[in-house]
């Protein structure tokens, strides 16, 4: 939503997944809100901690608003839950190539259909984000290796 908590996280996973599998110059990563509320701020500083923990950094990262032309950019959009998918539904412009997705679609060993919003809990929230998000980044990579050749 506002693009400092399970975005940021899941965009230092990922980017850290495709680093590993030496592709980070071939796909492009980043994170995006629906909604406008902490644009240019830095993740939130338990998203980072929680990040940082598992080797994961954070700090370069600023939040933005997801645009119109973001779906024109971007093979896939990939949203933490249904209502930032009805968000993002409702943003993306006719003939758009971005295919939007929710991210634990790529974990369907997951019981969990969303990504929980940590922002008003405690640390366990943001470690359970990171359990789902380096779950979901896994299963991400691979269906870009399988679908796209990589």
């Amino acid at each position: 939503m506002g693009n400092i908590c399970r975005s940021p996280m899941a965009h230092g996973v990922f980017v850290e997944r495709l680093r590993k599998a030496g592709l980070d110059a071939v796909v492009e990563v980043d994170s995006a809100g629906t909604h406008g509320y902490h644009v240019g701020a830095p993740p939130d500083r338990r998203a980072q901690a929680a990040a940082g923990e598992r080797g994961y950094d954070l700090g370069a990262l600023r939040a933005r608003r997801l645009t119109p032309e973001d779906f024109h950019h971007f093979d896939y959009i990939v949203v933490m839950d249904e209502e930032n998918l009805h968000n993002a539904l409702a943003l993306q412009p006719a003939g758009a190539r971005a295919r939007v997705h929710r991210f634990l679609e790529f974990a369907p060993q997951r019981a969990e259909r969303e990504v929980p919003d940590p922002y008003y809990g405690g640390t366990q929230g943001f470690t359970q984000v990171m359990d789902l998000v380096e779950d979901a980044a896994t299963g991400l990579l691979s269906h870009l290796r399988d679908r796209h050749g990589l």
